[in-house]
């Protein structure tokens, strides 16, 4: 397929909430048919994600051990060929070489590639470090000299943030410009583990001007000074470039200012927001390549005079894996779709990208936490599921198995983003953008009637683990005031339970919009939700009484509790039996089921 063939348009009409904001999922219900799901793209995603999955298979797969050899050259040959067929600039406008889709076109494509790590992380770098800064913050001038080259892959971009002694404090970065006489600048500095590093065009430079103002610019690989330190030895991800990029004197035209001086943080945080939401489809896309491959071999492998698939604990690892990684799938796309939206109503421009990107900041933070965590889980079981030989070269567990462990650590360490969620959370809320105090103490004075606040499982079992949230939350908010964020423990408990809650409320609006659809895979649909929502119920009570228990002593502790068990009572569930159905599906189908 030619980039000439791809759609210029949605053809589907896909769910809208122009008035939803984000995280008011947690203070209000949600209608299932107002999400988006996988099964309600168009067609015109479908033909996205089938142009990308060929591309994956027919192109990439063969070549992934030439790659780990550090053959750049054919890196950027797979760059190129991703800019032929028109998969670089899925969501870029066309006057600028794009074709003008939205971001469920972005994340299904981004869920191919997440079948290939190491050319995921290149294709990440290009599509989002590189491109959004440039599309939401350039000039006219800079989009029009970057942009094309970049979507056509022609150009390779890299993001350069991080330093040796600014990682998660971006902002304490020690790279320095100097405005000179005529109005360029002198760039000193140097920037670490930068992705395409070692064969990339253009950089995505931060710097204080003056060590003071916080900015970001373009930076060419031809600029004076300008150059890249040796490649890192990694862990995984062999066949992407990370290397140092050093900038000596660099002199940077006054044109390549990106954005204004000291509003560079602006542009960093906000595309780390898209970073994290990209980010997720890659981590969801490896997840269902990982959970067919499991399924293959499970039946396969014999042991005992039959193959593994047919042992218990076998189907138990695999209905896991599927119901998982279906969770996630399940809060990507409602989290799409709402962006989506939000662009929709904001007219389609950069500057509506941008703000819907930022509304939804914090569902970007609980995806990127909840999907890398989720990956990791689903690679261990499937080197467990290939035994020893997971652990060799022979088979690809070993690799995605390391490729991923980085996840954690890209676009902000997962506890960054678990400080981040309830911290945005608790800002909006004071600044009166969201109900958070007024929900807890509604939920406080529900608990002293003497009816109390009912309880848990089956459909609406989610409202009561989003009210677990809000009270712990709460509690928190009047248990430290203005301290709260010396107390980090506690803030990542409520992040946990905040993240269970929208992934289980995800995946269970999924399946009732999927049964009354009536899709043959509903009922399936509909187990994987249970397990989600039954095992988010467990966690979320260890985690507030764990929480309850750090914030108060005695008749107050007494009281909390007693409150905890009157919201939170976890219905029993077969867990066993719909794991059995789950697994007994995907080893018949050897693939994802969803």
């Amino acid at each position: 397929m030619t980039s000439a063939q791809l759609p210029t348009s949605p053809s589907a009409q896909l769910p809208t909430s122009p008035s939803r904001r984000g995280a008011d999922w947690l203070f209000d219900s949600t209608a299932a048919e107002s999400l988006l799901t996988p099964e309600g793209l168009s067609d015109e995603h479908r033909l996205m994600a089938q142009t990308a999955q060929e591309f994956l298979t027919k192109e990439i797969l063969p070549v992934l051990d030439q790659l780990e050899t550090k053959d750049w050259a054919l890196a950027r040959a797979l760059v190129k060929r991703c800019g032929d067929l028109g998969l670089l600039g899925t969501d870029v406008p066309e006057s600028y070489g794009g074709i003008d889709l939205d971001k469920a076109a972005a994340i299904v494509v981004g869920e191919a590639m997440g079948g290939s790590a190491s050319f995921a992380t290149t294709f990440g770098a290009q599509t989002g470090l590189a491109i959004i800064p440039i599309l939401c913050f350039g000039t006219e001038a800079q989009k029009q000299k970057y942009l094309p080259g970049i979507v056509s892959g022609e150009l390779v971009g890299a993001y350069c943030l991080s330093e040796s002694g600014s990682g998660s404090d971006a902002l304490g970065a020690r790279a320095r410009a100097t405005r000179q006489p005529d109005g360029s600048w002198v760039l000193n500095g140097e920037k670490m583990w930068i992705t395409n590093g070692g064969f990339a065009d253009i950089y995505i430079v931060f710097a204080k001007v003056d060590g003071e103002q916080f900015s970001a610019f373009i930076v060419e690989k031809g600029f004076p000074g300008v150059s890249h330190g040796k490649e890192e030895h990694k862990m995984g991800l062999h066949g992407s470039s990370t290397t140092p990029v050093l900038l000596q004197d660099a002199r940077v035209p006054a044109g390549n200012l990106l954005g204004e001086v000291g509003k560079g943080h602006k542009i960093a945080f906000n595309v780390l927001n898209y970073g994290r939401f990209k980010l997720a489809g890659m981590c969801s896309g490896g997840a269902k390549m990982a959970v067919g491959e499991a399924a293959r071999y499970a039946t396969t492998r014999r042991q005992f005079g039959q193959p593994i698939a047919g042992f218990g604990a076998i189907r138990h690892k695999l209905g896991d894996m599927l119901a998982r990684a279906y969770g996630v799938e399940s809060a990507l796309y409602r989290t799409t779709g709402l962006i989506d939206a939000a662009i929709a109503a904001g007219g389609g421009t950069a500057d509506a990208a941008l703000a819907a990107l930022e509304e939804f900041a914090i569902e970007a933070s609980i995806l990127k936490v909840a999907s890398s965590e989720m990956l990791d889980f689903v690679l261990d079981e499937n080197i467990q599921i290939h035994g020893g030989n997971g652990f060799v070269r022979d088979y690809p567990a070993e690799r995605h198995y390391r490729d991923a462990r980085v996840n954690r650590i890209f676009e902000g360490t997962n506890e960054i983003n678990r400080l981040l969620v309830p911290g945005m959370l608790m800002k909006r809320a004071l600044k009166g953008h969201l109900p958070l105090i007024s929900a807890a103490k509604k939920l406080q004075d529900e608990l002293l009637t003497a009816g109390g606040v009912g309880g848990a499982g089956g459909a609406g079992g989610v409202e009561p683990l989003k009210k677990t949230g809000v009270m712990v939350l709460g509690l928190a908010m009047q248990t430290y005031g203005v301290a709260i964020e010396q107390e980090q423990e506690v803030l990542m408990l409520a992040s946990d339970i905040l993240m269970d809650a929208f992934v289980a409320e995800s995946a269970l609006l999924r399946a009732e919009r999927s049964a009354a659809l009536a899709l043959p895979t509903a009922a399936l649909q509909h187990d994987a939700a249970t397990i989600l929502v039954h095992d988010a119920g467990l966690r979320i009570d260890a985690a507030a009484r764990t929480a309850i228990q750090a914030m108060s002593t005695g008749d107050t502790q007494r009281t909390m509790l007693a409150a905890l068990r009157r919201i939170l009572k976890v219905a029993p569930v077969n867990t066993i039996a719909a794991r059995r159905r789950l697994s007994d599906a995907v080893i018949a189908k050897k693939a994802y089921l969803f």
